[in-house]
């Protein structure tokens, strides 16, 4: 058991694992980042860690499929002995009661932990996710100037492919996916005080509520969230919340205030990393313009054919030489399935698709040994992408883009192995993001 964690988190997917690994690594505490729920000797390799995350792939299981793997993993961090235990989701909710079910991964969670309550705080302003009287509000691209919509009429997240958005308010969203019942801490009750906010969610649970979601709108709502969530936390009885990375800012925040923590507020400048690998498996139209730009600034474009791929022709190869060519020629490639075609990755499961783009990556790199970053586009895929790249653990270097920070990656036996990788939802990212991961400056 270590006592020194704070926080351990299980992720639904690999991208958004390391938007909480950015969020905790700037409010100070030391976090890495697994693939797997890590052995006590993996832990050991690893000095000084404050906070773990586990990069998991449920966003993309059906509900079956889910309960198996998240019991075992709740119980192995609660184990830990770490104050809170977070079941991180994406800041746009993506869940169906089919596939990503959020509501069951609240069910597993409430039998692991036992507690009178589950928190849920969807919310992170900074990254342009807004909850407000229960709607969820997100802005078109995180870490860009786009326009905010409610989500169920924001033009990517309402049209998704897997899990498209037809309900802004969560609780009639997580009302499809369990039984349990939601209250809500709303925007106006938030501005009270501490003991008129606690005694609004004594009152909440005394009429039932098994989950209590926060509202929040700006960015100085967190720090008295978290102080509220950080009061239930034990380190041998460890509280069970569910959110966005909005849970690690308020906490970190709330610690913050405190004197518990320090913030890291300068970063080492990584630099230019040419040539750069990008693979993209996302069909988000925020995505397909970054791909657009890059095309149109020097990067060598490979698409993927799905239907090949899914045949198992061996088209793999052709790809991975096409790559090592433009590589060899000094320039920056991006190989992806073809921006915004909804219909070409329908055809290819996640699985498959992420498999494809990790095992790319991993040969690409181990013949051009020039290649010292890699970025990894697509929520749904990234996840088996990072599997089949080797990666054991990632730890962040420094915040490139908000929500989605540049890492190192620990990948032992692989060629992966010490390279600079950056993995991006479909969401994340101004039209230029690929050019400023290949110059590698922090903003």
């Amino acid at each position: 058991m270590n006592t020194s964690l704070l926080l351990a988190y299980y992720g639904d997917d690999f991208t958004g694992s390391t938007d909480a690994l950015e969020f905790l690594s700037r409010a100070g505490v030391k976090t890495a980042l697994f693939i797997e729920t890590p052995t006590p000797e993996q832990l050991a390799a690893y000095s000084d860690l404050r906070a773990i995350g586990v990069a998991g792939m449920t966003r993309s299981m059906p509900p079956e499929s889910m309960e198996p793997v998240l019991r075992s993993a709740f119980m192995e961090l609660r184990n830990l002995g770490t104050r809170h235990v977070h079941y991180k989701v994406c800041s746009t909710f993506d869940s169906s009661p089919i596939i990503g079910s959020i509501g069951k991964a609240i069910d597993v969670g409430q039998e692991v932990f036992h507690k009178n309550f589950i928190p849920l705080l969807v919310a992170a302003p900074s990254l342009g996710r807004y909850c407000v009287f229960g709607n969820l509000f997100a802005r078109m691209g995180i870490g860009s100037e786009g326009a905010i919509f409610r989500l169920d009429r924001h033009p990517s997240m309402s049209k998704h492919p897997v899990t498209p958005a037809d309900e802004s308010d969560l609780r009639l969203h997580l009302a499809r996916q369990t039984t349990k019942k939601v209250g809500l801490l709303d925007i106006l009750q938030l501005t009270k005080n501490q003991e008129d906010i606690q005694n609004t969610i004594t009152s909440l649970l005394q009429d039932g509520s098994d989950i209590i979601l926060f509202d929040a709108l700006y960015d100085n709502q967190l720090a008295p969230i978290g102080e509220l969530i950080d009061s239930y936390g034990h380190p041998h009885n460890p509280l069970f919340s569910v959110g966005s990375s909005g849970i690690e800012m308020a906490l970190g925040k709330y610690w913050e205030t405190i004197g518990a923590l320090q913030p890291v507020t300068a970063w080492p400048d990584p630099g230019e990393a040419a040539p750069l690998l990008v693979l993209s498996g996302s069909c988000s139209p925020v995505t397909a313009k970054q791909i657009a730009w890059a095309t149109a600034n020097g990067f060598a474009e490979i698409i993927i054919d799905a239907q090949q791929i899914d045949a198992g022709t061996g088209i793999m190869t052709d790809y991975n030489r096409n790559a090592i060519e433009f590589i060899s020629e000094g320039r920056s490639v991006i190989i992806h399935t073809g921006g915004t075609s909804a219909e070409q990755n329908k055809l290819l499961s996640s699985q498959k698709l992420g498999t494809t783009l990790g095992l790319i990556a991993r040969e690409v790199v181990g013949q051009c040994s020039v290649i010292k970053r890699v970025v990894v586009a697509g929520g749904d895929t990234s996840s088996y992408a990072a599997r089949a790249m080797g990666i054991e653990a990632v730890e962040m270097i420094a915040p490139l883009v908000a929500g989605a920070p540049l890492c190192k990656a620990t990948a032992p036996g692989s060629p992966i192995n010490g390279i600079d990788v950056n993995f991006k939802g479909g969401q994340v990212g101004a039209e230029n993001y690929f050019g400023i991961l290949l110059e590698g400056h922090v903003f």
